[in-house]
């Protein structure tokens, strides 16, 4: 996903076009064999995809870092054709066949529980949310969370 993402906004003269059909091809060839709808560029760095199963997300939405979502997610607009996609925040944690939908904004370190469904914007940082529709039940929010980004800023750098 990154590289198609790379390769369409950093390398758009015509010499790569060749190389950029190859490798969206291949980008949708694997989400056809591993059952996601993932638009590039719609989550920043970290993103994790928990299990091989069926994932859609509408291509307005946006994603912070180290997203963690899990089978049978969708994440989509409204039926109004007006309204664009969910815009989550960092550190999300979204369990499996949970749906947001609608022009929704999702804070940062918040935990969406299994088969929830996000109607409402979630403003507050580190929650837990869970029902349909979801309401906040717990303030721990994704904070057991492994957060690649972080890791791989502090290679490098002696431990403290």
């Amino acid at each position: 996903m990154r590289t198609v993402d790379y390769n369409h906004h950093c390398r758009s003269a015509w010499w790569w076009a060749p190389y950029r059909a190859q490798v969206t091809a291949r980008f949708h060839l694997m989400g056809l064999l591993l059952k996601f709808t993932i638009p590039p560029g719609a989550f920043g760095p970290g993103l994790a995809l928990a299990n091989r199963g069926t994932i859609v997300v509408h291509p307005d939405t946006r994603g912070g870092e180290n997203c963690r979502i899990h089978i049978g997610v969708t994440i989509g607009a409204a039926l109004d054709l007006k309204e664009e996609g969910p815009r989550l925040g960092n550190n999300i944690y979204i369990g499996p066949g949970a749906a947001i939908v609608g022009g929704v904004t999702i804070a940062d370190d918040v935990a969406i529980g299994a088969k929830s469904v996000v109607i409402r914007s979630i403003t507050d940082p580190g929650v837990t949310v869970v029902g349909a529709p979801a309401r906040t039940i717990s303030r721990k929010g994704s904070d057991q969370m492994i957060r690649a980004t972080a890791i791989l800023r502090n290679q490098g750098r002696p431990h403290q």
